[in-house]
Formats: structure tokens, sequence, C-alpha cells
């Protein structure tokens, strides 16, 4: 069952990468409104240039989270779990996504490091939204 929690929490990272996407997607717009003939302030372009960076790395970590939930419900549902970790220890090797064809982690040490991902994941999540809130509240003091 914790197997199952896990991977059902991971996949609310997708919730996450959405409005990510959103932000990064608004950044990118305001960043190319000079295209259209507009003068941006100086300051705000660096803020979207932030912004757009965020959203690279919050996107980084959305695909090692989408990865994980999906890795997490199939060994949920295993009825062979050791030597179906044995398994995906060893292609994720041969795939070059692993250092060692071998993994002496249990269950409940990756699931904390997976969850650790989606912590990261919310953090970059929660930057931008801070980055846009305090680019909306000091935009029309600068211009």
């Amino acid at each position: 069952m914790n197997l199952h929690l896990v991977a059902i929490l991971l996949a609310r990272g997708r919730q996450l990468e959405r409005l990510s996407d959103a932000l990064t997607l608004l950044a990118v717009a305001y960043g190319l409104a000079p295209l259209l003939g507009l003068h941006l302030h100086p300051l705000a372009s660096a803020l979207c240039i932030v912004l757009l960076l965020l959203g690279l790395a919050h996107k980084y970590w959305a695909v090692r989270v989408a990865l994980d939930a999906e890795l997490f419900d199939r060994m949920a549902s295993s009825t062979r779990l050791t030597d179906d970790t044995r398994a995906l220890d060893r292609a994720l090797f041969e795939l070059n996504l692993k250092a060692r064809d071998d993994d002496p982690r249990d269950w409940p040490t990756r699931s904390q490091a997976a969850l650790a991902l989606l912590r990261r994941q919310a953090l970059c999540l929660g930057l931008q939204l801070l980055l846009t809130l305090a680019t909306l509240l000091t935009l029309p003091f600068t211009g």
C-alpha cells in the first residue's frame, strides 16, 4: 500500500507542472512583447528570464517525478517485488540512468528519495509563483 500511496502523491506532480507551464508561457509571452513594438522595463525583462529559468528547472524535476510516479505505480502492482526491483535496477543501469546495476536501498528509502524530488518540483513552482506575484505587485512602480 505504501508504494501505491507514493505513486498517487507523485502523480500530483502533473498538476504542479501544468501551473508551472502556464507561468513559464506567460513569462515567454511577456518577454516577446518587444516584437509587438511594446517597450519593456529592463527589470521586467530580467524577471522574465528568471521565471523562464525556474520554469526549465521545474520541467526537469517534473520529468523525473513523472518517471518515478509510473515506476512506483508499476512496482506497487508487482507480485514479485524483489525480482522486479532487480530487473528495474538492471534496466536503469543498461539505459545509463543509474550508476550501478544493483541498489541496496529498500523501498521506503526509495520512496523518501522520490518524494524529495516532488518537494524540489514544488519548490520551483513556489519560487515561480513568488516571483510572478512580486513582479505583478512592483510593475506599476517600475514604470
